[in-house]
């Protein structure tokens, strides 16, 4: 299945295999940001050991990359619908207030137990690691 992604101004494609890990393009930003890629994060050591906090935080972004916006959904997933909103209240130069409303709505519409951050402050917390927060 191919998922379009809406609103990316990345220089990655806007299409990729969805359950395809090295084609997510929020995996990809994940790593970009936290300087790794697929190849060496493997060559660190297997250690059983708490994570500290820069390690906590970039495992908990893989995660909301991966983890979908509700369950059954297969198009967008919990960064993928905050990095997309994100972008569209930069680009278009919208207040908090107005971002709120937004996420107010769609959360509104969509269905109970979706994943969607509830306001621009979480948004941005979310997004604080990857050096856009």
């Amino acid at each position: 299945m191919v998922e379009r992604v809406v609103g990316s101004t990345s220089s990655a494609s806007n299409m990729h295999e969805v359950g395809n890990e090295n084609s997510n393009p929020y995996r990809n930003m994940i790593m970009d940001a936290m300087r790794m890629s697929e190849g060496n994060a493997s060559e660190f050591p297997n250690i059983e050991e708490e994570p500290n906090a820069d390690a906590a935080r970039f495992f908990d972004l893989l995660k909301d990359s991966d983890e979908p916006l509700w369950d059954g959904c297969t198009n967008h997933s919990k960064l993928s619908v905050i990095a997309q909103v994100y972008t569209i209240k930069s680009d278009h130069g919208l207040s908090e207030a107005s971002y709120n409303k937004i996420i107010e709505w769609a959360r509104s519409i969509l269905l109970e137990g979706n994943k969607l951050k509830k306001n621009f402050y979480i948004a941005k917390s979310m997004m604080k690691p990857l050096g856009l927060g």
